[in-house]
């Protein structure tokens, strides 16, 4: 029996409604980073638990993401919205209340667990508020600008909160959002499932998807410990492997399959999905490193570092509007690879950073490149994965496009993360004995111009992927009022 839908109901209040439990949910990703040192302070973690503070929270997420997506289609989005919701906002009063390291990072797990039910929820209603059309493309446009833009706001907000009260209070601020939008979407938002006769729960496959998933993130976060040649990593990596093996056996016997596989066959969501994943292996790298240099070698304050990766929040809003006036015009080819150099070039950019730059010299010209970027190349990347398809599979679609952002996001740091660590400790190596503070700043300053070289090279690699496999026949599905719309020059 599905879920009763709302005699009537504005579709823009809720899709308004929806948007705001994605923007608490894309802000706790990064709002923890500015707060990391207070945090270790407060509970006295060493330096390796405190690591697991932000590892928690995208293990989990990325894990049960294609789960969540899945529950969604089968008993309702709605549901699952407020499921996930709930669940997400007691996390975070938990994580507020927590009094040692293992609390908050239990916490945090469980949080990402609700971010893993509430993020393909929101954009599976999205997706289904509207036909295919204008209306459509401004609503994917809307949580596109929320989830890049989200961000950059989580170190803002992270900054002011951690410096104007406490840390706790970084978590505290979403339990008030959370009930907000439950208390809305009961009144506002519609039900969403679609009935199907296919309704079984396919456990076997929920369970080596989400253990394979989350091992493998668990083993390359880890990485940064222990290394990616290491026998520990390898083992964990291959037991991964062979649980997505697994998964991918089960689903093409299952009479209900988790994954229906031929939803692959779906060349649009195929292609988003992959240039998505490159796409947030490099978009991390900013936030990550540059919350690091401003911090560690501009030695900014909490706030003061907030506050520098303003422009990044406003310009990617203001890109991602411009952006879904853009596609009607170009298509969503065109303006995808022209986000994505953009964004690829401000990273290239971000290879000046230096002991002795400056955040108006050094970084802000790199910032306003990649926001502009980022903001052009969500909206179309987000149409191309999740429009093409509708009814029993949103929720699926919603699950596997935002799979690839998290999990691209979690491998990508980690491989940026250990070459940059690398390049350090080689060049500290290579000083000898006595090495002097400045000395230790530009071997530091080395690993992150390294870090964003590669980052640069994911983005490109994302334009590769979309040029490579994408052609206008694929890109039907993206219409503007009932009419196809261009597919730009080379298509």
């Amino acid at each position: 029996m599905s879920e009763s839908p709302r005699k009537s109901h504005n579709p823009w209040l809720s899709v308004a409604i929806v948007c705001l439990a994605q923007l608490m949910v894309v802000l706790d990703a990064t709002v923890v980073n500015v707060a990391l040192p207070s945090i270790q302070h407060g509970l006295k973690m060493s330096q390796a638990n405190l690591q697991w503070v932000v590892n928690a929270y995208t293990l989990t997420f990325g894990g049960f993401l294609l789960l969540g997506g899945r529950l969604s289609d089968l008993f309702g989005r709605r549901r699952l919205f407020f499921i996930g919701v709930s669940l997400f906002s007691v996390a975070s009063l938990i994580d507020g209340l927590s009094s040692s390291s293992g609390m908050l990072v239990g916490a945090r797990a469980l949080q990402g667990i609700g971010a893993a039910l509430v993020s393909p929820a929101t954009l599976a209603i999205v997706n289904t508020t509207f036909p295919d059309g204008d209306d459509q493309r401004k609503a994917l446009s809307l949580w596109a600008a929320l989830s890049a833009g989200g961000a950059a706001a989580g170190l803002l907000l992270g900054g002011v909160l951690t410096q104007a009260l406490s840390w706790p209070w970084i978590f505290f601020v979403n339990v008030p959002i959370g009930v907000a939008a439950v208390a809305l979407a009961v009144r506002f938002v519609p039900g969403g499932r679609i009935e199907t006769h296919e309704r079984g729960a396919d456990i076997l496959g929920a369970a080596a998807i989400t253990g394979g998933l989350a091992l493998l993130i668990y083993a390359i976060v880890g990485t940064q410990t222990y290394g990616w040649g290491s026998p520990r990593t390898l083992t964990l990596g291959v037991v991964a492997l062979v649980l997505i093996a697994a998964f991918v056996g089960i689903e093409a016997r299952v009479r209900a399959p988790l994954v229906r596989l031929a939803i692959f066959r779906t060349r649009a969501l195929a292609v988003g999905d992959g240039a998505m994943f490159f796409l947030g292996a490099g978009l991390f790298a900013n936030f990550y490193f540059g919350t690091l240099y401003l911090q560690e070698i501009l030695h900014f304050s909490p706030i003061a570092t907030g506050f520098a990766f303003l422009p990044v929040a406003v310009l990617i809003g203001a890109a991602a509007g411009i952006s879904q006036r853009l596609v009607p015009l170009y298509g969503v080819r065109a303006v995808a690879v022209a986000g994505m150099a953009l964004a690829a070039g401000g990273l290239a950019l971000m290879v000046r950073v230096s002991v002795h730059g400056t955040y108006l010299g050094t970084l802000l010209p790199a910032f306003v490149l990649l926001a502009v970027g980022l903001g052009l190349s969500f909206v179309p990347a987000t149409l191309i994965g999740v429009s093409s398809v509708h009814g029993d599979d949103a929720g699926l679609a919603s699950g596997l496009f935002n799979t690839a952002q998290q999990v691209g996001g979690a491998l990508g740091l980690a491989v940026l993360a250990t070459l940059a660590a690398s390049r350090t400790s080689s060049l500290i190596s290579a000083l000898g004995h006595h090495v002097t503070k400045h000395a230790a700043a530009g071997a530091t300053v080395s690993g992150y111009r390294i870090a964003f070289l590669v980052a640069a090279g994911f983005m490109l690699t994302s334009i590769l992927v979309i040029v490579s496999f994408l052609r206008a026949r694929h890109l039907e599905h993206v219409a503007l009022d009932g009419e196809p719309v261009a597919t730009g020059a080379g298509a």
